[in-house]
């Protein structure tokens, strides 16, 4: 009998067989030849989307209902595909996963942090995919009080988040939500930690946090409309009562704003706050009075972003107000709280965003961003000191930490850099004595002296200077033959610092560069940096990358030849702009969870986010945001021309960009790529947006995007 091995030689083999007296050689033909595994081809419907009377065509409409057996059927079919195409990896996509596993610290424990005569602390054991929540009472010495098992909460689920830990004033009693869906809908429940009990009370369609009154039975708790996933209501529940009964607190009316609710770090109120893309509004009661009203801190106006710290009787208030485009903080009287009250305590600077503020008993914290970088400002309440924590490295991430305890003299913080393994620090801001409370540890022979990393700028074609950071192992050579990854995302304001990755390392290990564009929609040089990548403005974001991509071209980082872009979400969008643009410039694009059907999904308002979403990308109801938009989108700019080699995942149960965009998006780039270079589309059929749950199993995804590119440069192992 021939092997499958040998079959997949040719049609005609030989075998020789061996019996007890000769050998007998035999010639077997096989009736046909096998043939290769070809690529899944969705059928075409013709539908029209009609808008200002413009008409587009969208053939796999059809792709958009998860409940038909065919496109189940279909999504199936473009994972075998893969899978029968990789297969030849597979062995390296193991040892990857192995590598990158070993990497990691399995039996890990967190820095402890202090919060009203507790210390908490998250465990892994090795061999485990979930952490374990336990706690200290007093003193770290104490015996351990395990609050939640999340392995054992998981073990009957293919996909298990455990989120919104919040803990009742008196310690005894935390609620918690659990998602098991990955459509990041929670249900909210409560668990005895005296007893060990889990309470009968339970919430359904969540977002998984509430927050605590101080009378420790009652909990005000933000609801999810169950078809768009917006947070839209705040309820009050009382421990014991049923949740049918519960009150409704507030409605936020407005689609396009999302509420929530919380407590200052001083205890003292509880707050409901309504965001949008440009304009924020809170509501505030007293924690000791939770069936009293709450009342308006300041009325939402257009353009006017606000939130708040809470400071012996006083409110500090971050804002943009008064045209302080990279805000500033205000303050007022804790019982005079609209705007015709506040006045400015840390001024407006063109220079520096002012992203945030934290309060102690003494001192204050600021945390800015100047020409890129990250800033830590210490300031006594007193005035007697002012100053900035002092970092070397040329590029970096430094971010205040969770400081839940409002008398302490210590101010965490973490920092890491691309070569430098993220540090949890302890400063006393008193003193100025730092204690390194854990670094990273990184397994196996990793030493950062083998990495180095530049920070770089290109010239973008209207002549804006775009910052990139970018690292690789010593040794590489600037002669365009070496590979390179280039990360971007560029929505949202969302700034991606330099960070250490030991996973990265199975790249830089084998040759490949890494480089970040910060490009413009982020807030890497300011809040104007942002404003500048949004809107009307967003083509901005996909030119600023390509003209990264040219730079590093051009100063033989890499060639074209040799050259990676990767992206998620709104990144996997920037994706497919790029290359639909300059598609010469990469050999390969990695596209995770990618959102490229933007005029479609913005114009279908009961999808999620979509409504919450019109000051990020426009409102395509309005003629000029749908055509501009249009002139960008990566779904309706296919073209017939050749395109990169492609991997492209997403999610069956993605509720933040639904799978049939990239599944649509797949299906027309087959249609009407005019090479041969690969296209490939893994759905994983149980997670979301987020991939998957467990620690590690979210690797298998990483070893197959790396193997994707290891096998485009030849890299065997």
């Amino acid at each position: 009998m021939l092997t499958s091995e040998q079959k997949t030689i040719g049609f005609s083999e030989q075998a020789n067989t061996i019996n007890s007296s000769k050998c007998v050689k035999l010639t077997i033909k096989l009736p046909f030849k096998l043939k290769k595994m070809t690529a899944p081809k969705a059928k075409k419907i013709e539908h029209k989307l009609t808008k200002f009377n413009d008409i587009r065509i969208d053939n796999y409409y059809w792709l958009n209902d998860r409940e038909d057996e065919e496109v189940i059927n279909y999504l199936n079919a473009e994972n075998d595909y893969l899978k029968e195409e990789t297969k030849h990896t597979d062995d390296f996509q193991k040892d990857l996963f192995d590598e990158m596993k070993a990497r990691i610290k399995e039996d890990d424990e967190s820095v402890p942090y202090k919060k009203n005569g507790y210390f908490y602390l998250t465990q892994f054991l090795k061999g485990k995919e979930y952490p374990i929540y336990k706690r200290r009472k007093e003193s770290l010495q104490a015996d351990d009080e395990i609050m939640f098992d999340v392995n054992l909460m998981a073990k009957d689920h293919a996909y298990f988040e455990l989120g919104g830990l919040s803990l009742s004033s008196n310690n005894n009693l935390c609620a918690f939500g659990v998602d098991t869906f990955s459509r990041r809908i929670y249900t909210l429940q409560f668990k005895n930690l005296e007893t060990g009990e889990i309470l009968d009370d339970i919430i359904e369609n969540t977002t998984g946090s509430c927050t605590w009154a101080n009378d420790n039975k009652t909990v005000f708790y933000t609801k999810k409309d169950a078809k768009t996933l917006r947070s839209h209501k705040i309820f009050k529940h009382v421990l014991g009562t049923d949740s049918s009964l519960d009150v409704e607190i507030f409605s936020e009316k407005d689609d396009t704003f999302n509420t929530f609710v919380y407590k200052t770090k001083s205890d003292k109120f509880l707050v409901i706050g309504s965001s949008h893309t440009v304009m924020s509004e809170f509501r505030i009661l007293e924690s000791d009075n939770p069936n009293g009203e709450f009342r308006i801190f300041q009325e939402r106006e257009r353009d006017h972003e606000y939130e708040f710290a809470h400071y012996n009787n006083k409110f500090y208030i971050h804002t943009n107000k008064d045209g302080a485009t990279n805000f500033k903080i205000m303050m007022c009287d804790e019982n005079n709280t609209a705007k015709e009250n506040w006045v400015d305590f840390i001024p407006h600077r063109e220079d520096v965003l002012l992203e945030g503020m934290d309060i102690f008993n003494k001192y204050y914290v600021l945390e800015e961003r100047a020409n890129g970088l990250n800033e830590i400002r210490i300031i006594a309440w007193d005035g007697s000191k002012d100053y900035y924590l002092p970092f070397s490295e040329e590029a970096y991430s430094a971010n205040v930490g969770n400081n839940p305890d409002f008398d302490s003299e210590i101010l965490r913080y973490a920092y890491n850099s691309l070569t430098t393994p993220a540090s949890i620090i302890d400063y006393n801001m008193t003193t100025g004595d730092k204690e390194l409370m854990k670094e990273q540890e990184v397994l196996g022979n990793f030493n950062k002296n083998n990495y180095a990393s530049e920070r770089s700028w290109a010239t973008a074609k209207d002549g804006t200077k775009v910052p990139m950071t970018i690292v690789y192992k010593k040794g590489m050579k600037k002669d365009g033959k070496s590979p390179l990854l280039l990360y971007a995302y560029g929505s949202y304001g969302h700034t991606i610092d330099p960070y250490f990755s030991s996973i990265r390392l199975s790249l830089l290990d084998r040759g490949f560069t890494y480089a970040i564009a910060h490009i413009r929609g982020s807030q890497y040089l300011g809040r104007q940096w942002y404003e500048d990548g949004k809107m009307l403005k967003k083509l901005n974001t996909f030119t600023d990358y390509i003209d990264v991509a040219k730079f590093l071209i051009d100063n033989k980082y890499t060639s074209a030849q040799h050259l990676y872009a990767m992206g998620g979400s709104a990144g996997g969008m920037l994706m497919g702009g790029i290359i639909n643009m300059n598609p010469e410039l990469f050999n390969g694009i990695i596209s995770a969870v990618p959102f490229v059907d933007v005029v479609t999904t913005m114009l279908d308002d009961s999808i999620p986010l979509t409504t919450g979403e019109y000051d990020e990308w426009g409102n395509p109801n309005e003629e000029e945001y749908y055509n501009y938009m249009k002139s960008y989108s990566p779904y309706d700019n296919v073209e017939k021309k050749a395109y990169p080699n492609m991997l492209v995942t997403t999610g069956l149960h993605d509720s933040q960009v639904q799978y049939w965009e990239p599944a649509k998006w797949v299906a027309k780039l087959r249609d009407y790529k005019t090479n041969n270079n690969k296209l490939y589309m893994y759905t994983n059929m149980e997670t979301g947006h987020g991939g998957a749950s467990g620690r590690f199993e979210a690797l298998k995804e990483v070893a197959m995007e790396y193997a994707f590119l290891f096998d485009l440069e030849n890299i065997k192992s």
